[in-house]
């Protein structure tokens, strides 16, 4: 009797055991759309300027995602006017770094990605300067994207200083309607780096300036 019991007791166990298990399987398959959206969130409030590399290379595949989520970027009616400039020659990372003071890290980074706007696919009229804001949200795509797949990055500006438009179009030699707006340069980091704390309530308004 005592031996039967204790199998009865055992068999209980192993019963809520299961039912427990399969409650937490079916709650899994609810939640990945949080997960992701967790996940996006992470990547946003953790992601900071890295300008340390290590000497790992950035293999091809990984410059393609990193495109490949830059396009899928915002653009005002859907023009896309972002053109890209992938650097990965040692001599002209060198160069970016010798030329440009506030991008000495570029002599450290195994890849620098330019983003340009091709003024010849904006909108027309006052709505030509938006190429400025689309190619600026490809950017920030850019970054999120290098964060979330172990890259660092820091975004240099370029456009609207015309010394460094003029410098980067001949150094790159960009046709006449092609405008670098920034250099991106990336690679992994040497290091751990710290995102700044950026909240700051009083920014804030809401309906009115008042």
């Amino acid at each position: 009797m005592k031996n039967s019991s204790f199998i009865l007791v055992l068999l209980g166990v192993a019963v809520l055991f299961i039912a427990f298990r399969w409650a937490y399987a079916s709650n899994d398959k609810e939640e990945p759309e949080n997960v992701v959206c967790s996940s996006t969130i992470e990547d946003i409030m953790t992601r900071t300027s890295v300008r340390s590399y290590s000497e790992k290379q950035v293999a091809k595949e990984t410059v393609d995602t990193l495109l490949r989520a830059a396009m899928g970027a915002p653009t005002a009616m859907n023009k896309q006017p972002w053109r890209f400039v992938v650097i990965d020659k040692r001599e002209i990372l060198d160069s970016i770094s010798t030329k440009f003071k506030s991008m000495t890290m570029a002599s450290k980074a195994p890849l620098a990605i330019v983003m340009c706007g091709d003024m010849s696919a904006t909108i027309e009229g006052e709505g030509r300067e938006y190429w400025v804001q689309d190619v600026s949200a490809a950017s920030e795509n850019l970054l999120l994207a290098a964060h979330a797949i172990g890259l660092g990055a820091v975004w240099c500006g370029i456009y609207p200083i015309a010394d460094r438009v003029r410098d980067f179009s001949n150094m790159l030699e960009l046709p006449e309607d092609i405008v670098p707006l920034a250099c991106i340069c990336i690679g992994y980091p040497d290091g751990a780096n710290q995102p700044k704390d950026k909240w700051h309530p009083e920014y804030i308004r809401y309906n009115s300036w008042k």
